[in-house]
């Protein structure tokens, strides 16, 4: 089945998963991210079925990067990206697990103008060396995406962990603006805790 968002068409699965491909409580994340995407380079991480990425690429932007440890979802992606006519080199597509690739890109010079970090609330399996604990990780992520922003560059950072809560003390040197309330649509409002949202940037 394909669907149609802003404008923009996605494949998604009625029938195999609890998850069709597209969350719908998502959707104003991904029109802030197709806002602040203009001439600007991406990067999605845990990126799912890349969605997020259509949305940037529509928005405008010079390059997307969207990071997945599963070739079923990644796969997704490329063909959300085929749908809307998104190809090329600019489209980078990579099966990693999204905490060692963290940890390699440290030292590489990429750098990105806006990223988007919508990790699970807990993950683990046998293709990963280490759990992710979102609560007790999220400082180490945020941090290490930080790193790989380009001047005046952005984090928009989300969970959907309902009892989260952000350390902001251990964010103090950051720019910390909370988008709950931008980014939840009105058919999600009577359970606002569906997921959190901030933008993150370093201050100046």
């Amino acid at each position: 089945h394909v669907v149609e968002e802003d404008g923009l068409k996605f494949r998604v699965n009625f029938d195999d998963y609890l998850d069709t491909g597209l969350f719908l409580d998502h959707r104003l994340t991904r029109a802030l991210i197709r806002e602040r995407s203009s001439d600007r380079s991406f990067l999605n991480l845990f990126a799912y079925t890349g969605t997020a990425t259509v949305h940037a690429a529509a928005g405008g932007a010079v390059a997307t990067t969207t990071v997945d440890m599963s070739h079923t979802y990644l796969d997704w992606a490329a063909r959300n990206l085929e749908l809307n006519r998104f190809r090329g080199d600019r489209h980078q597509l990579i099966q990693a697990d999204c905490l060692e690739w963290l940890d390699e890109a440290q030292s590489e010079p990429w750098r990105y103008d806006l990223i988007f970090l919508d990790p699970p609330t807990f993950s683990t399996s046998k293709r990963m060396k280490a759990t992710l604990d979102i609560q007790r990780d999220h400082v180490d992520l945020i941090r290490k995406c930080l790193k790989l922003l380009a001047p005046q560059g952005a984090l928009v950072f989300s969970t959907n962990h309902r009892k989260f809560k952000l350390d902001r003390d251990a964010l103090a040197d950051c720019t910390v603006t909370d988008m709950n309330r931008q980014t939840l649509p009105r058919d999600f409002e009577r359970n606002p805790r569906i997921h959190c949202c901030w933008l993150i940037e370093r201050a100046p």
